[in-house]
């Protein structure tokens, strides 16, 4: 990890902490209940996990789009259709309960770090790019199947 440059490694970690405090909350009855009092039902256990990881897959979907504008003609085209792919699998597949939403989200995060693999091997992302995707993926899924699967 040391070639990943340490500002994108503290983002993207810090960039977990949602997930994992759904999963914490999950876990631990008295942080649900600190979180729910302190800031609200939607901001612990799946709730934000769920709504958390729609945005952050829709984010995602930009950072694709970035990658493609380095790219030209056909292999832009693709890069163009792909990045779209992260946000609209986030609008359509995150609703009908929280264990099938967060299946969902796993599934999509999975997805997303294929598309960062493709955008990677095309040498659009940087050469750090997938040893950060796959820690981050790693420690996203972990988070989110505290949800699916307890």
């Amino acid at each position: 990890m040391t070639d990943i440059p340490r500002s994108a490694l503290i983002l993207g970690l810090a960039g977990v902490i949602p997930f994992a405090w759904g999963a914490l909350t999950l876990l631990w009855p008295a942080a649900a209940q600190w979180g729910t009092a302190t800031l609200g039902p939607r901001f612990v256990g799946p709730y934000v996990q769920l709504y958390y990881g729609a945005v952050i897959l829709s984010f995602m979907s930009g950072v694709l789009w970035g990658f493609a504008t380095k790219a030209a003609g056909a292999r832009a085209a693709t890069g163009y259709a792909l990045s779209v792919v992260p946000a609209l699998w986030a609008f359509f597949m995150t609703g009908g309960g929280p264990v099938s939403a967060g299946m969902n989200l796993v599934f999509g995060f999975a997805g997303l770090l294929v598309l960062d693999y493709a955008f990677w091997h095309w040498r659009l992302a940087p050469v750090w790019w997938l040893r950060l995707r796959g820690l981050l993926t790693l420690l996203v899924v972990l988070c989110l199947s505290v949800g699916v699967f307890l």
